[in-house]
C-alpha cells in the first residue's frame, strides 16, 4: 500500500504539490469567510455545577452568555464614578452601547444595585453588557465596537476596560512570533544536520504547510465543538514539531538511497515504502494516545485531543504524499555532499557510536547514574495538585488581568468568581419570604467564606429559584474550591434538606468538578494509553520484554516532565524568568493532556531507536553489538529531530498565557530528556543487561501475532550473516520460549538494511 501510494505521488509530482497548494487555499478562505472560534466555557456533563447551569438557563432565560462586566476606572485626580457628569457619561455609554449589534442590555451601576456596582471610593464600578452570543461567538469585532462605544465615558475621563468573554476575545494574541522563532532554530538545527539550504528548507515547509492548514481546519471545528484557545496553540507546537521531524526521518533516507545509486523516483517511492509506513506507524500511536482522553468524559478533553490528533494526521498524510512528490521535483538538489573529516570518521566510532559502546561496557553505572538524575527531577511530581486558574494569572496589562485587578481592589477577589445557587421547589414560592427561600439565604449569608449572598431571584413560574454568592477569596484559591464543598455537603443540605434539587455553580465550582472528575478518570486515562502504547510496540517488534520497558521509561520521561512543571509554576522556582509573578495552579487538563502527547511523541524515537537494534540483532543475533549499532546509528537523527521539537517548544514560552508556558516547559523537558538520557542510556543499558531476554517470545503468543514490518522498504537482500549462528549471551530466552518469529523465519533477519531506523545517517 505505502509503496502504491509513493509511486503514484512519484509519477504525479506537480499534480499532487497542486493539490496540496488548493486545500490549502480552501482552507483559508473557509476560515477567512466562516470566521474562526474558541471559547474557555467548560461543560462537565453530569455534574452539580453542569447542573445549576442548565437550571439557571431553563428557569432564569435571559443573554447568551451571561452578563459580561466592563470596568469603569477613575484616576485618583479624576472625578469620581458618583459625580453628576460622570453619572451622565456612564449612562449615555450605556446607551450606545445597548444599540450595539448583538447586545441585549446594560445594566448601569446607578439602579438600584447601584451601591454594589462602585466601589466605596467612588473610583471603581462596571456595567454589566448581555448579548445574544454564546461565549464561543464573542468576537474581537463586538469587544471593539462595545468599548468604542463607551466613548462618552472615556472622554468625561474613565477609563473603560472590558471583562470576561469580552476581555478573552481581544486577550486572545497571534502566536505567529513563537512559530517564527521556532521554524528559525529549526533552521539552524536542518542545516547543520544537512550542510545544505534546500535540504534544510524541506522539512520546514512541510512543516509551515501542515500548520497552515490544521489550523484554518481547527477554526472552523470550533463552531461545532467548544474549541478553547489553548487548543489551537497545543496544536501548532505538536503539529509543527512532528511536521519537521517526520519529514526529516524522510528526507535523511532519500538521501542514503540517491548516495547508494538509486534513481530519484525510486528513491522517493522507498523511502515512502520505508520510512512514510514507520511514520504512519508513530503518528498512529500519537493518535492512539490522544484518544485515550475520551475515557475522560469531558467534552474539553475531545477537543484538546482532537485539536493535536488533527494536526498530526495532517502531518502523516504530506508526509506520504507530498513529500514523495517533492523529492522527485528537486532531486540532485538534496543530494547529500561529501562531509569534511570523512575519513576520520572511519577510524573509530564518535559521537553516539561512542557514547554507545560506554553504555554498553558500563551497563550498571549508567543505569545507576540516569535513573538518580530522572528521579531527581520527578521528585516534585509527588506534591502536583489539581488547581484552577484565573484572569489574575493572566499576563500584566491584558484587558482580562487589568479588570480582574480592578473589580478584586474595589469590592474584593470574590467578585471574579462568584457562585449561582439554584433550587427547584416542589410548589411553587409565595414570595421571598417562602420558609425555604428564607432559610437557604440565611444559611448562605452565614456561611464561612462568604462574603455576601445577594437577594434569591424566582423564576416567572415560581418553582425555581436562584441566589448568586460572592466568596471572600479568589477563583483561584483553594479556599475557594473548599467554599463548594461546604456548600453542597453542609450548608444546603442542613437549611433545604438533602436531596438533588439543590446545586452550585458558576466558574469556580464547574473548575472544582473538573478537576474531580480527571483525578477520577485520571487511572483510567493512563491504563489506557500504557495498554495502547505497549500493544502497538509489541505488533512492531514481536518482543513482550522490549514493548512493556518502552512503556516505563515513557512514564520515566513523564514523571519528569511533570516534576519540573510543578517545581516551576505550582511551586514557583524560576516563575519570573517566565514572565510570571509568581506560582500559579496547573490545571488537571495539563498534565492529563501531556501525559497522551508525550506518550505519542515518545513512541517516534522509540520505534526508530528499536527498529535499528531490531534489524542490527535480526542479522547477526548479538545482543550487544545490536545494541550499539542502533544506537549509534540514530542517536544523530533522534537528537537533531529531538533538538528541533525541543526549540518549537520552547519558542512558546513568549506567550502570554500560563497554559500554553506550561505546556512548552513540560513538553521540552520530556522530549529532552528522552532522546538523550532515557534513549541514549536507560535504553540501551537496560537492554545490554538484558540479553537476549530482550527478544523473547512466548510460542503461544508467537502464533497470535501478526508479521507486520513497519519499515522495511522490501528491497534488501538476505545476508549471509544471518546464517551464522550466535554464541548464547546472558539473558537468552528460556527453553520453551520462542525466538521473534522473524529470527526463526529468516525473512526479514536476513536482510542487509542498513543497521538504522527509518531515516538515519
Amino acid at each position: 500500500m505505502f509503496t502504491a501510494v509513493g509511486r503514484w505521488c512519484a509519477r504525479r509530482p506537480k499534480r499532487v504539490v497542486a493539490a496540496w497548494l488548493l486545500l490549502l487555499a480552501a482552507a483559508l478562505a473557509a476560515v477567512g469567510v466562516l470566521g474562526s472560534v474558541t471559547t474557555e466555557a467548560v461543560s462537565i456533563p453530569g455534574s452539580d455545577s453542569q447542573a445549576a447551569r442548565d437550571l439557571g438557563d431553563e428557569a432564569f432565560p435571559g443573554s447568551a452568555s451571561g452578563r459580561q462586566p466592563l470596568v469603569l476606572h477613575t484616576a485618583a485626580d479624576g472625578p469620581l464614578l458618583t459625580s453628576p457628569a460622570s453619572t451622565e457619561a456612564v449612562k449615555q455609554a450605556a446607551a450606545a452601547i445597548a444599540r450595539v449589534d448583538h447586545v441585549v442590555a446594560v445594566t448601569t451601576p446607578y439602579g438600584p444595585d447601584g451601591a454594589k456596582a462602585i466601589s466605596a471610593d467612588g473610583r471603581t464600578g462596571y456595567l454589566s453588557v448581555e448579548l445574544d452570543v454564546t461565549g464561543r461567538e464573542i468576537t474581537p469585532g463586538i469587544t471593539d465596537r462595545i468599548t468604542a462605544a463607551a466613548a462618552p465615558a472615556t472622554a468625561a475621563g474613565i477609563e473603560v476596560t472590558p471583562g470576561g468573554f469580552l476581555a478573552a476575545a481581544v486577550d486572545k494574541g497571534s502566536t505567529g512570533h513563537s512559530e517564527a522563532i521556532g521554524l528559525a532554530a529549526a533552521f539552524v538545527v536542518l542545516a547543520l544536520t544537512f550542510g545544505g539550504l534546500v535540504a534544510a528548507g524541506l522539512p520546514l515547509l512541510a512543516g509551515g504547510l501542515g500548520l497552515g492548514i490544521s489550523l484554518p481546519v481547527l477554526g472552523l471545528v470550533g463552531h461545532l465543538v467548544d474549541m478553547p484557545s489553548s487548543g489551537e496553540t497545543i496544536a501548532a507546537m505538536i503539529g509543527l514539531g512532528v511536521g519537521i521531524d517526520y519529514t526529516l526521518f524522510g528526507l535523511t533516507r532519500f538521501r542514503e538511497l540517491l548516495a547508494a545509486g538509486v534513481g530519484r523516483e525510486e528513491a522517493a517511492v522507498r523511502t515512502t515504502a520505508g520510512s512514510g509506513k514507520a511514520v504512519a506507524f508513530a503518528g498512529s500511536a500519537v493518535i492512539a494516545a490522544l484518544a485515550g482522553l475520551a475515557l475522560g468524559g469531558i467534552p474539553l478533553l475531545y477537543a484538546l485531543a482532537l485539536a493535536p490528533g488533527i494536526a498530526v494526521l495532517v502531518a502523516v498524510g504530506i508526509n506520504l504524499t507530498l513529500l514523495p512528490a517533492v523529492l522527485v521535483l528537486l532531486g540532485p538538489r538534496l543530494a547529500a555532499r561529501p562531509r569534511r573529516g570523512a575519513k576520520a570518521e572511519q577510524a573509530g566510532p564518535r559521537g553516539w557510536g561512542r557514547i554507545a559502546e560506554v553504555v554498553a561496557a558500563r551497563p550498571w553505572r549508567c543505569l545507576i547514574a540516569a535513573t538518580l538524575l530522572v528521579g531527581a527531577l520527578a521528585l516534585p511530581a509527588a506534591q502536583l495538585a489539581f488547581g484552577q486558574l484565573d484572569a489574575g494569572s493572566n499576563a500584566t496589562g491584558s484587558a482580562s488581568r487589568t479588570a480582574y485587578d480592578r473589580l478584586a481592589t474595589a469590592f474584593g477577589p470574590g467578585i471574579n468568581g462568584t457562585l449561582q445557587v439554584t433550587d427547584t421547589l416542589a410548589t411553587p414560592a409565595e414570595g421571598l419570604t417562602d420558609d425555604r427561600v428564607t432559610a437557604v439565604t440565611r444559611a448562605l449569608q452565614t456561611t464561612p467564606g462568604v462574603a455576601a449572598a445577594g437577594q434569591p431571584q424566582l423564576s416567572t413560574d415560581k418553582h425555581s429559584v436562584r441566589w448568586q454568592v460572592t466568596p471572600t477569596t479568589a477563583p483561584s484559591d483553594p479556599a475557594t474550591a473548599d467554599l463548594v464543598d461546604r456548600l453542597r455537603g453542609e450548608t444546603l443540605p442542613a437549611a433545604a434538606g438533602r436531596g438533588d434539587t439543590v446545586h452550585v455553580g458558576g466558574t469556580p465550582a464547574a473548575q472544582a468538578d473538573l478537576n474531580d472528575r480527571l483525578a477520577r478518570r485520571m487511572p483510567l486515562v493512563v491504563g489506557f494509553v500504557l495498554a495502547i502504547a505497549g500493544l502497538l510496540l509489541l505488533l512492531a517488534f514481536r518482543a513482550p520484554v522490549v514493548a512493556v520497558k518502552a512503556a516505563v521509561m515513557n512514564l520515566v520521561s513523564v514523571g519528569a516532565a511533570y516534576g519540573v512543571l510543578t517545581a516551576v509554576f505550582q511551586q514557583g522556582h524560576g516563575a519570573g524568568l517566565l514572565g510570571l509573578d509568581g506560582p500559579v495552579p496547573i490545571p488537571g487538563y495539563v498534565p492529563l493532556l501531556m501525559f497522551a502527547v508525550l506518550f505519542g511523541l515518545s513512541m517516534d524515537y522509540e520505534v526508530f531507536l528499536l527498529t535499528a537494534v531490531r534489524t542490527a540483532y535480526l542479522r547477526h543475533r548479538d545482543n550487544r553489538r545490536a545494541v550499539v549499532e542502533g544506537l549509534g546509528g540514530t542517536g544523530r537523527i533522534i537528537s537533531s529531530a529531538a533538538l528541533i521539537m525541543v526549540s518549537v517548544f520552547l519558542s512558546y514560552l513568549l506567550s502570554d498565557d500560563p497554559v500554553v508556558k506550561m505546556f512548552g516547559i513540560g513538553l521540552a523537558t520530556a522530549v529532552a530528556l528522552d532522546a538523550t538520557v532515557v534513549r541514549g542510556i536507560l535504553v540501551p543499558s537496560t537492554m545490554v543487561l538484558l540479553g537476549r531476554g530482550n527478544w523473547w517470545l512466548p510460542r503461544r503468543l508467537d502464533a497470535l501475532l501478526p508479521h507486520i514490518d513497519i519499515e522495511g522498504d522490501g528491497t534488501e537482500e538476505p545476508s549471509a550473516a544471518a546464517a551464522e549462528p550466535a554464541a548464547a549471551e546472558p539473558g537468552a530466552a528460556e527453553p520453551g520460549a520462542a525466538e521473534p518469529a522473524a529470527v526463526a523465519e529468516r525473512t526479514d533477519a536476513e536482510r542487509t538494511a542498513l543497521p538504522t531506523a527509518a531515516g538515519a545517517p
